[in-house]
């Protein structure tokens, strides 16, 4: 199944529903000369008899006669949690349409955007689609695109480009569910602190020069007008906190996903992706680090890299007697290139057939190694590893083990204590971790400690959508959270010209 959709056994599960908005039946008393009270005061007095406190937006104040005697003086009401505290009326229709409840749980990542579908009711994933973040076209790179919002005009199109992307996509699963934009009432987005900051049209520029401030960490909850989602106007969108400028909402969401901040065990989460994320601790403490981890996994920047679609090379194997290649296609389509996962495999294979030396070195005088021959390939070209792309993944690994070593030296553990190992997001969930071992890009650890998870971003974002709870235990996690600034140490950058393979 494909690591969008599913995390790994293990990981925390929500146990009570409590979702940020809320349906219910309203059977309102009609009014008569014996009962003169006012239509408006009739409806929120019988939500306010569930719910305590509840704002009625004027919006709904012109709504609500008509809507009471269409429906008979029966209406569904749709409340959501309100950012000054205590519950608004987001939606009111006439009958009962309380089966008609529904969220989207979002994942902003700088390269792919994937957004959920849940049921409010059950917490349940009803279906999800993915696709490009429109700020691809404009910038590759996250510094690109901060250097770019500081241009006139760069913010507003960097913004623009991912609200393209998010409500084409929430028009897509809208589409294929038959379940129209105005009955979702509420969102949350799990992202970076950069990509949060292009979202809602905030300077991003002093997260890439020192002291490296954000202009916000927990930016809360917003209407889904404000932030510009192509849902209903009122829905209530809750962006997950962050810790600092390069631990963001996503990797919050990860350890939330993870419930290693309600465990015993001495964990440590890893995501590795255009930086590389490093969480380590449990229940009492927390510490957290973040590092470029470089574009060597990147679709596209390897020679023959590409994105893990149809026709990626995900897997390889090479036999160390004949040198015959063997590999494995997402979708077993014809090879169009070479996915993360796949240049992991390729590479681990390489060192252990001594093709490459621990240096990452190609061995007698060869230059390149040829995966699949062009005339084998989809493409009708060479799908080959590249001294370059080795050379993209040294320093990949090197920013993932300098991150490694010096959180653990900043609290005066080492690997022997690890317990748990989390391998997070789409990267980890289908890397083959023998040959991260082998590579090193993953520490050592008995491999019953080590357990590959999926989008906890957008898994961790989905909790917080159906549970106040969690929501309220994400921003607990930053609370107890340590933040260290990697990108400020000289022993960081030191530590990333010192790499050579396990």
């Amino acid at each position: 199944m494909n690591s969008f959709s599913i995390l790994a056994e293990g990981v925390a599960n929500i146990t009570e529903i409590d979702p940020l908005t809320q349906k219910i039946l309203l059977e309102v008393d009609a009014p008569s000369l014996a009962s003169n009270q006012a239509d408006v005061e009739r409806v929120q007095e019988s939500l306010e008899n569930k719910f305590g406190k509840v704002l009625i937006p004027l919006k709904f104040m012109r709504h609500i006669p008509s809507a009471c005697r269409e429906g008979n003086w029966q209406v569904t009401a749709t409340v959501g949690v309100s950012p000054g505290g205590g519950w608004e009326l987001v939606d009111l229709r006439p009958g009962n349409t309380t089966k008609n409840h529904y969220g989207l749980s979002i994942d902003i990542g700088t390269t792919t955007v994937v957004v959920y579908l849940v049921d409010m009711d059950s917490g349940k994933i009803i279906d999800y689609t993915a696709g490009y973040n429109g700020q691809v076209k404009l910038g590759q790179d996250i510094l690109t695109r901060i250097y770019l919002a500081a241009t006139p005009d760069g913010a507003e199109e960097l913004k623009k480009a991912v609200l393209g992307t998010l409500n084409q996509l929430i028009e897509r699963i809208g589409n294929r569910n038959n379940i129209p934009a105005g009955e979702i009432s509420a969102a949350t987005i799990g992202a970076n602190s950069t990509m949060i900051h292009l979202l809602l049209g905030l300077d991003p520029s002093r997260i890439a020069v020192t002291p490296y401030i954000p202009v916000v960490n927990n930016p809360g909850l917003f209407k889904a007008a404000e932030v510009g989602l192509e849902i209903n106007p009122l829905a209530v969108v809750y962006l997950m906190p962050a810790a600092g400028s390069y631990v963001g909402g996503d990797i919050v969401a990860g350890v939330l996903a993870s419930g290693m901040h309600r465990s015993a065990e001495l964990t440590l989460f890893v995501d590795i992706g255009t930086n590389v994320e490093v969480v380590l601790g449990n229940k009492d403490w927390l510490v957290a680090c973040a590092g470029a981890a470089g574009p060597a996994l990147e679709g596209g920047v390897a020679q023959s890299g590409m994105q893990a679609q149809s026709g990626a090379i995900e897997s390889v194997r090479i036999d160390p007697l004949t040198g015959q290649v063997h590999y494995t296609t997402i979708g077993n389509t014809p090879a169009k290139g070479l996915c993360g996962s796949g240049l992991i495999d390729c590479l681990a294979e390489l060192f252990l057939d001594g093709i490459i030396d621990r240096a990452g070195h190609f061995q007698n005088s060869q230059k390149e190694y040829i995966l699949v021959p062009a005339d084998k390939s989809a493409e009708g070209k060479d799908i080959l590893v590249t001294q370059n792309d080795i050379n993209n993944l040294m320093r990949t690994k090197g920013a993932v083990n300098a991150a490694l070593d010096l959180l653990l030296e900043s609290v005066g553990l080492d690997l022997s204590v690890i317990e748990r190992f989390y391998a997070s997001g789409a990267f980890g969930h289908y890397l083959n971790l023998e040959s991260a071992v082998t590579i090193g890009i993953y520490p050592d650890l008995p491999r019953e400690k080590m357990v590959r998870i999926g989008n906890t971003s957008g898994e961790g974002a989905r909790m917080a959508l159906v549970s106040n709870q969690k929501r309220r235990e994400a921003e607990g996690i930053v609370g107890k959270m340590t933040y260290f600034e990697l990108i400020a140490s000289q022993e960081f950058m030191i530590s990333l010209q010192k790499v050579r393979f396990a």
